[in-house]
This record gives C-alpha cells, sequence and structure tokens, in this order.
C-alpha cells in the first residue's frame, strides 16, 4: 500500500511524475463529495482514506458495511498505468447482507459484490479491474430464471490477511483464499486456495508454495 507523500518529496514528484501530484489534487478536492456518498450510503468514513476518483456504493439499508482504516480505492483511468475500465464499486445487494473490509485495504477498478457474506483481511491489495462476487446472480436453469430471474445460488467468501489478487481475476462464490497467498492476474478462482501459495489459472490452481 502506498503512503502519504513525505512532504520533502513533493517538488520532486510535481517535477517527476507530474500525473502524480495531480492525482493528489484530484483526491483532495473530491474528499467532501467522497465523504457525502459514504455517509449517504450509511458507511463511517475512515481512518486515512485515500480515494483516486469516486466508487460506486450500491448498499442495501438494511444491509453491513464496515471498512477498516488506510483505504485506498482507486476509480479512475489516469489513477493507475494498467488503466482501470470503470471505478470501484462496492455493493451489497440484499437486506442481511455483510460485506466487511479491514486495514490497509487497496483495489483499482473492479467490484465486490455481496449477497450474503464477503469476508476481506487486512493488507489484501485487489488488482486492476478485478471482479469479487459471492452470487451467481442468475439460476442456472430456464424453470428457475422464468421464476426469479435474479435468484441465483449464493455462498460466502473470504479472503484473509496479506491477500495479494493479480489483476483482472474472477472470485467466485463459497471460496476462502488463505493468508499470504498471491494469485495470479487473469485467474478464476472457483475452489479453496490455501495460506501461503501462488495459485493462477483457470481454474485457478496451486502453483507452488511462497
Amino acid at each position: 500500500m502506498s503512503n502519504s507523500p513525505k512532504p520533502e518529496s513533493l517538488l520532486s514528484q510535481t517535477l517527476d511524475t507530474p500525473w502524480k501530484a495531480e492525482n493528489e489534487i484530484e483526491r483532495m478536492v473530491l474528499i467532501p463529495i467522497a465523504w457525502l456518498r459514504f455517509r449517504l450510503a450509511g458507511v463511517a468514513w475512515g481512518v486515512d482514506w485515500r480515494l483516486y476518483g469516486l466508487p460506486i456504493i450500491q448498499k442495501h439499508r438494511r444491509s453491513t458495511l464496515t471498512i477498516g482504516a488506510s483505504l485506498e480505492l482507486r476509480s479512475t483511468a489516469r489513477s493507475n498505468p494498467l488503466g482501470p475500465n470503470r471505478p470501484c464499486i462496492l455493493c451489497t445487494r440484499n437486506s442481511g447482507a455483510v460485506l466487511t473490509i479491514g486495514d490497509h485495504f487497496g483495489m483499482t477498478g473492479g467490484s465486490i459484490v455481496c449477497d450474503e457474506r464477503v469476508s476481506i483481511g487486512s493488507r489484501v491489495s485487489i488488482g486492476c479491474n478485478t471482479v469479487i462476487t459471492d452470487t451467481d446472480f442468475h439460476p442456472l436453469t430456464p424453470v428457475q430464471r422464468s421464476v426469479n430471474f435474479l435468484d441465483g445460488a449464493t455462498a460466502p467468501i473470504v479472503i484473509e490477511d496479506d491477500v495479494f489478487i493479480g489483476m483482472q481475476s474472477l472470485i467466485l462464490k463459497g471460496v476462502t483464499i488463505g493468508a499470504g497467498s498471491v494469485i495470479g492476474a487473469g485467474s478464476v478462482v472457483t475452489r479453496d486456495i490455501p495460506a501461503g501459495v501462488i495459485a493462477a489459472g483457470n481454474p485457478a490452481q496451486v502453483i507452488r508454495s511462497l
């Protein structure tokens, strides 16, 4: 996770990487709007949050969304050279849904969608344009879809402390990713990943231990 620039480095940062200075200026200008957006969603503004661009917050009024200190969300294409193709989206879709995010969480673009329960630990980094969802959204059979098109199966997701998930990954319902593991870019995680490993592929499989 990046920290606030040291005062003595601001001039050199502006001269050497002017786009970073531009991002910081925009971030500070948007703080009141971002604060209001979270407040209207019923989420208290946290300690040392850094938002580059405005995320999309879709919180069901009878759901729970809690986020720890030192949050960093990058929601504009210019905030990361990988070019997020949409803002960060945090969504709790139903009454009783619980989305919990620990301290020092970072995400660039992408979505977290919680129908039932998504639990994310501390010091977790989510790569550009990744999607984490605990629901299939839609039923598998035509008969079920005709009855309730949005009644897809759900199962909780747990992402433990110190996990790194590479860009363009897809984390699907019912999986646990163990502490300290790394998920390679472009992976589709459909089953549990143990702690302390590198996993990648579609479906993601353990490559080696760390």
